[in-house]
């Protein structure tokens, strides 16, 4: 069995961002079932392939709109529009279709193609669509870009938000209807991208190997969250938190904000730290008493909640942040009211001052995610017809 695991960019030795975890997790379940696999793809520059010897990199290539100048933004919206096509899929017209298709060539003969969301998978679909696929669809695309259009700071953000909808939501259909099979990370996608009938759910975990957590971990903060805040749905979800739960809270609590913030808000206190990039995660992690997981929009499942849980961290939650998730362990108080959710905080931080440990083995929930991500792999493999020669017990 030879499949072709196509992706806007490749697994890395050392992923950071969920898009990347998710991609590295996929492709290791695929590989310990056995699989023949092949990976082709750009690779963020400053990465290493996580499997270099069957990785075709198509070259270097900054995706991340933040990380990039005006100028090269314009030259991507330039190009879609000429192109017809999304913003996120002209990315990938840093190579020609020639190029994708001379390499598949000589990757032959394969049974299939995995395609990995739809940046990639957009810019060359006349290619792909003339193979057997099955679609990963990490999140439902045209229902964020919606979103994010309501959100926007101005018309022009806005139409271009409506733009990216409009394609994204032709292009999903296409990629599902022409698909042997559909991958989704969360359940409610399924139904959204109306594919109940041909898809599966992969839980996922943020490795393969189980976190190891040291035996004696030192508190600093009494309510710490971490995230890539520059994306519209994250932010949103902060400033929600932000406005609404931070100002129910003790003032003498010290609150720690992770990730690049981009503009700060002028009406945050002085017990709120922002960290910007912090150099480990989960130590970060480790080092708060209570994880807030309070995303309000978004589709897909949310990599920080999977290792909170792996953590074994006790977190408060709300409903959107368990999206993809259906066993909640017991230390996560699931709430949606602003006045609950800070009085559930209050509480678990009060909780830890006393000497409560609200730590819990976290190990056994990334035994169950791996253990249904292994299992709904190989469901979605059959289903496809993909799926011949299995390793037994391959985890």
């Amino acid at each position: 069995m030879k499949l072709i695991f196509l992706s806007s960019l490749v697994p890395v030795k050392d992923p950071k961002s969920g898009y990347d975890i998710a991609n590295r997790v996929i492709v290791d379940g695929l590989y310990a079932l056995g699989i023949d696999l092949k990976i082709m793809g750009f690779l963020t520059p400053g990465e290493e392939p996580a499997y270099p010897d069957t990785t075709i990199v198509l070259g270097e290539l900054e995706v991340t709109n933040t990380k990039v100048s005006k100028l090269q933004k314009a030259r991507w919206l330039m190009k879609a529009v000429a192109e017809g096509m999304t913003v996120s899929s002209a990315k990938m017209l840093a190579v020609d279709a020639d190029v994708i298709r001379s390499n598949l060539d000589g990757l032959r003969p394969f049974d299939g193609l995995i395609l990995n969301s739809v940046q990639l998978a957009g810019a060359f679909f006349e290619v792909f669509s003339k193979e057997k696929t099955i679609f990963i669809a990490h999140n439902v695309e045209s229902a964020s870009a919606i979103k994010n259009a309501t959100a926007a700071a101005n018309g022009v953000s806005a139409f271009l938000f409506k733009r990216e909808a409009t394609l994204l939501d032709r292009l999903e259909t296409e990629l599902c209807a022409q698909a042997s099979h559909v991958w989704t990370l969360a359940d409610q996608d399924r139904i959204d991208l109306n594919i109940t009938q041909k898809s599966n759910m992969l839980p996922l975990v943020t490795s393969i190997k189980p976190v190891v957590r040291p035996a004696n971990q030192h508190v600093i903060y009494d309510i710490g969250t971490i995230g890539s805040w520059s994306w519209a749905a994250n932010r949103q979800g902060l400033d929600w938190f932000l406005s609404k739960i931070v100002p129910k809270l003790p003032n003498q609590y010290t609150i720690a904000i992770a990730g690049n913030i981009g503009n700060i808000r002028s009406d945050v206190p002085d017990n709120v730290k922002f960290l910007g990039r912090v150099e480990d995660a989960r130590e970060f992690c480790r080092r708060c008493a209570v994880i807030p997981l309070f995303s309000q929009e978004g589709t897909g499942v949310q990599l920080k909640t999977i290792e909170t849980f792996e953590l074994g961290l006790p977190a408060v939650a709300t409903q959107n942040a368990l999206r993809g998730i259906s066993d909640i362990p017991e230390n996560c108080f699931k709430v949606e009211d602003p006045y609950q959710f800070a009085d559930a905080l209050i509480d678990c931080v009060e909780r830890t001052k006393g000497g409560v440990n609200l730590h819990i083995d976290g190990n056994e929930f990334h035994q169950r995610q791996l253990d249904a991500l292994m299992s709904n792999l190989s469901v979605g493999l059959k289903a496809a017809n993909f799926l011949h020669d299995v390793k037994e017990g391959a985890l």
